[in-house]
């Protein structure tokens, strides 16, 4: 179901042929750049918090992590990440295909300008064995991103 919500979305908007379903697992940054053959950082991670209590995403490069004074700053409160069943629950998209596309009503999602570092990026498809193609541009208007924040930091 997750990945059909994913599909029918990016099909509205004309990308769907830019799927790509896997043989293998793409369930965390490392797998993903290995079933691409590209670097970590290509890889658009989507992570789900709970903001006053609604959902929230916030869409980042593969080597990044949350910056917790950043996050505090724009979100105005501490960072808190959905557990496993609530990611599901509240967003539509399971851990490991957790996706910008076709989340259920009321999911805010964000676009952290880590992804700008790149050219080209890859969010999940509602599936743990799945990509699309975009430019961090694309991405943000294919998500229907609400605006451009900074709150991420390089991994160590």
């Amino acid at each position: 179901m997750s990945y059909e919500r994913a599909r029918d979305h990016l099909e509205r908007l004309g990308y769907a042929d830019r799927i790509q379903l896997f043989d293998v697992s793409s369930a965390t940054v490392e797998l993903a750049a290995a079933a691409l053959g590209c670097e970590p950082g290509h890889i658009a991670k989507s992570l789900a918090f709970s903001v006053s209590d609604s959902p929230v995403m916030i869409l980042a490069a593969g080597n990044v992590k949350i910056d917790n004074s950043k996050y505090k700053h724009f979100f105005g409160q501490k960072a808190k990440m959905l557990s496993y069943e609530d990611t599901e629950l509240l967003t539509g998209h399971a851990v490991g295909g957790v996706c910008p596309f076709g989340v259920n009503d009321g999911v805010r999602v964000y676009a952290d300008i880590s992804l700008k570092n790149f050219d080209t990026v890859y969010p999940a498809c509602g599936t743990s064995n799945s990509a699309v193609k975009f430019t961090p541009q694309e991405l943000f208007e294919a998500s229907l991103s609400i605006e451009w924040i900074d709150v991420c930091k390089p991994r160590d």
